[in-house]
């Protein structure tokens, strides 16, 4: 096996949306009930993607808005973003696209892998404001990975990460390569 390599994800949202509880569920492979707000932790966890071996890192944010200023030091050495919004909340979706945008801006031209997930899928019946298409078609207009979740299923969950992964060594792997012709 060839030797671990490290992987730090940032995962921004609205408040109250289910970030800590899908970092929780990837962790420790337990749904946590109760809502308790997060100022920052950092979650580590290895991973077998294929061959190789990732360490994991996982910084759940505190909730953001619209008005949120994400500071430099979030996307230092950060190689992906998991952006989660909850099926059941428009403003959270509004708050998203907010997010992506500043995030793009911080980045510059800097490609950063992202998957989007529209989380709490589970009671979509009861009460959802944003359809599944609407989700993956503002994946597809950034050109991220789309899934829709709840953090009360470990599979899921799982599946985020490993296409998170996935994406990142796609993106690293195409970095600085390109498909153009070259005279010598």
């Amino acid at each position: 096996m060839s030797p671990v390599r490290h992987r730090k994800v940032l995962i921004l949202g609205y408040r109250a949306v289910g970030k800590t509880s899908l970092a929780h569920q990837f962790v420790e492979g337990k749904f946590v009930e109760c809502y308790e707000p997060t100022v920052e932790s950092t979650y580590n966890k290895m991973v077998v993607v294929g061959k190789d071996e990732f360490q994991l890192q996982l910084v759940d944010t505190a909730g953001q808005d619209e008005y949120t200023i994400l500071p430099h030091s979030f996307v230092i050495g950060i190689h992906g973003c998991v952006l989660v919004y909850s099926v059941t909340s428009l403003q959270s979706f509004q708050v998203v696209k907010t997010l992506h945008t500043k995030l793009h801006e911080s980045r510059g031209k800097t490609r950063m892998p992202v998957v989007l997930v529209g989380n709490k899928a589970d009671l979509a019946l009861q009460s959802r404001e944003v359809r599944t298409d609407e989700g993956k078609k503002l994946a597809e207009s950034w050109g991220a990975i789309f899934l829709e979740s709840s953090a009360k299923e470990s599979q899921v969950t799982m599946g985020i990460c490993m296409k998170l992964i996935e994406e990142i060594d796609r993106v690293d792997n195409s970095y600085g390569k390109s498909n153009s012709c070259h005279l010598m």
